[in-house]
């Protein structure tokens, strides 16, 4: 099982907006990745996040528990909330299908203070410090 850490940020909401995920195998990261998504909404970068992390994941292992510190996105994603923004539908979609690519994926709330969500909000403000 592999573990993955996403985060996605927008300074203003709406405002400029970045992504950024770790994907650990035990105590080794073997993916890291950010970038600067354009103007968006806080919601919306934390789905693409997701969406980013999961699409390399797939490739890595059929085994996934993931850790945001999003409450919203993983409610919405273990389907313990429901999903009313036609905008944000569409992204739930999108994860939902490449939950297909996976034989177990487990959604983790935690926060902020969690060490690997501070590696990836790091990575977040850091490309938003070069953009904004």
């Amino acid at each position: 099982m592999i573990e993955i850490y996403t985060d996605g940020a927008s300074r203003g909401n709406p405002g400029p907006g970045a992504i950024a995920f770790i994907i650990f195998k035990g105590e080794k990261i073997i993916r890291k990745h950010s970038h600067f998504i354009g103007k968006t909404t806080n919601n919306v970068a934390e789905y693409r996040a997701l969406i980013s992390a999961l699409e390399r994941a797939r490739k890595l292992s059929k085994e996934v528990r993931l850790f945001s510190d999003s409450k919203l996105l993983v409610k919405q994603m273990k389907g313990e909330y429901k999903v009313k923004k036609p905008h944000i539908k569409e992204l739930f979609e999108k994860a939902k299908t490449l939950e297909g690519g996976f034989e177990k994926i487990e959604y983790v709330h935690v926060n902020r203070t969690n060490p690997g969500i501070k590696m990836v909000d790091k990575m977040v403000n850091q490309v938003l410090d070069r953009i904004v």
